[in-house]
């Protein structure tokens, strides 16, 4: 997902969240989110590898789409680039995507650190699909992540590539898979489902990419695919929103509870933004403190108030 609140929304419900490598998840003036980059994603349609790779050791993340082989020569060279980042980042996962059928064998051979590099089987919307230059039977026994399409395509092609042949050839190993156009399609006014595109008029942008994600998690747990639980992104890391323990908005109090307000969307629909006194929390200065409160301020004027009268220490 591209910013906020849509990759907010999709890393606390488990998925892994990234970005293009031109891009941010424009959180930057919320001082209650923070959602990780895992993926780095190039710009295929204009690449500049040396930008993408400076971008790729600013953020480290645990994914990286490094860019698009379109000739052998590029896949050389892009193989080349993975090596040096290996060696850097170990645990990274790589991905180059072959443009051609050349690309395939020179990037799935490739001799790195660690882990081999992923090939990026390219579907969706991009310029040069993976069935315009090879066939299935090209990218079985090799490591492979999904690039884009729905996930009932994904599925197909999964199958494709991992099913028993006649001919005993060997499965992929498919490592990922992403798609970024569940909020794409929700400002046209649909969301996904596992029963196909459903019309959400009655719904926000914001809860109709909601549903998308809540009906993707349910379609890959249900044919196994989802990460084991405790594994997910939100797992690991912790959640992308801080909550104080007042649910609305403690203009410093330490309230532990949250009245008629029963989640952060009900929140949103409450709080006027325009009203200094209900700005929503994702704005606030949170902070925690030595006596296990957690309060949330509007203004750094306001916390330091606070802590000066009240006598409140952060540990």
């Amino acid at each position: 997902m591209s910013r906020h609140p849509f990759a907010t929304d999709a890393y606390e419900a488990g998925f892994v969240t990234g970005i293009r490598e031109d891009c941010s998840l424009q959180t930057n003036a919320l001082r209650n989110v923070d959602v990780p980059i895992l993926m780095l994603d190039n710009d295929f349609k204009n690449p500049d590898l040396q930008r993408y790779l400076s971008r790729f050791r600013e953020i480290e993340p645990e994914i990286g789409v490094v860019g698009d082989a379109r000739s052998a020569d590029e896949a050389h060279i892009l193989v080349e680039e993975a090596r040096k980042l290996k060696t850097e980042y170990p645990d990274s996962t790589l991905i180059i995507v072959p443009k051609c059928h050349e690309a395939i064998e020179i990037i799935g051979s490739a001799d790195v650190p660690g882990t081999e590099i992923v090939l990026g089987y390219s579907m969706g919307y991009s310029d040069i699909l993976a069935s315009d230059f090879s066939d299935y039977s090209d990218w079985r026994g090799r490591r492979v992540h999904l690039l884009g399409a729905s996930p009932t395509k994904q599925w197909e092609v999964i199958q494709q590539l991992t099913s028993p042949t006649l001919f005993g050839d060997p499965p992929a190993d498919i490592v990922g898979l992403d798609w970024n156009g569940a909020h794409k399609v929700a400002y046209i006014g649909e969301y996904w489902s596992r029963e196909g595109w459903q019309r959400s008029d009655h719904l926000s942008i914001r809860e109709t990419v909601k549903k998308s994600l809540r009906e993707m998690r349910l379609f890959w747990k249900e044919r196994g695919v989802w990460p084991r639980e405790g594994t997910t992104p939100v797992d690991r890391l912790g959640e992308a929103v801080q909550v104080p323990d007042d649910e609305v908005f403690a203009n410093g109090m330490h309230i532990s509870e949250a009245g008629d307000y029963e989640g952060p969307d009900d929140w949103e629909d409450r709080l006027d933004p325009e009203d200094d006194e209900t700005i929503p929390l994702e704005h606030a200065i949170v902070h925690q403190y030595t006596d296990g409160s957690i309060r949330a301020f509007r203004s750094e004027t306001e916390r330091v108030y606070t802590e000066y009268h009240e006598g409140l220490i952060t540990p």
